[in-house]
């Protein structure tokens, strides 16, 4: 899940942040202090969720959301303000919800939750097949038959590794991949690799107390780094 709070007031981006990381400590959050930065870093990156203060210092949020809506169509827009009467005007320019300040955690995490729920169920059974880039030409696979996906360590691209040894190469950063795939099972490990979770053979120690792992089919060894290690077994269900 990737997550934009646009807010000119430094502790209520880090307030909110903190919200957000309770409820999924896994979201990617961007933070944002303006309008123009808003917008700038849209044209850059993609958000599932933007938290968008209404009174920006150099940009109204009403803008800001107009803009991100046209940009986004698929992004949820909700506005954070300390009036209620802008509810209606979020709602006229069809965003998603509102948050009153001083903003209720309870609040933050209904809201969070309705947007996960409504994500997951805009998956129909088309995001089951992955394209594949290289040049001009575009592959289509199914995503069953990724085990892995890693850099190829000189920042042109990545390695897409398949359940028959196949490999196949892709121009798009790690990062990408990485969005893409998130709500269909696979999880990042390291900075150089992702993985497909039901496509883990086994865990084992490696280098200097850490540890690795092997996919089905593959000899390969995928270091795990130590900040990742926690939620794997999580996602795993490992004791």
């Amino acid at each position: 899940m990737r997550i934009a709070v646009i807010d000119d007031e430094k502790y209520a981006r880090i307030e909110m942040r903190h919200h957000i990381n309770e409820w999924n400590p896994d979201a990617i959050v961007q933070e944002v202090s303006g309008g123009v930065e808003a917008l700038e870093l849209f044209e850059k990156e993609r958000f599932d969720i933007l938290f968008i203060d209404i009174h920006l210092g150099d940009v109204q949020g009403t803008t800001v959301a107009s803009v991100a809506k046209r940009m986004m169509p698929e992004a949820k827009v909700i506005f954070a303000t300390a009036f209620s009467e802008y509810a209606v005007k979020a709602f006229e320019l069809q965003a998603d919800d509102y948050l009153l300040k001083p903003i209720d955690p309870q609040r933050i995490r209904d809201i969070l939750e309705n947007c996960s729920q409504q994500k997951s169920e805009s998956f129909p059974t088309e995001s089951s097949r992955l394209a594949i880039r290289s040049g001009r030409h575009t592959r289509l696979i199914d995503i069953d038959e990724v085990t892995h996906i890693v850099t190829d360590g000189k920042g042109r691209g990545c390695y897409i590794c398949l359940m028959k040894g196949d490999t196949l190469q892709d121009s798009s950063p790690l990062s990408d991949f990485e969005h893409r795939l998130r709500e269909q099972g696979f999880y990042r490990i390291h900075k150089r690799s992702l993985v497909n979770l039901r496509q883990i053979q086994d865990i084992f120690p490696w280098k200097n107390n850490s540890f690795a792992l092997r996919m089905r089919g593959s000899e390969t060894i995928l270091p795990i780094a130590r900040e990742k290690h926690k939620e794997l077994k999580r996602l795993l269900r490992i004791q």
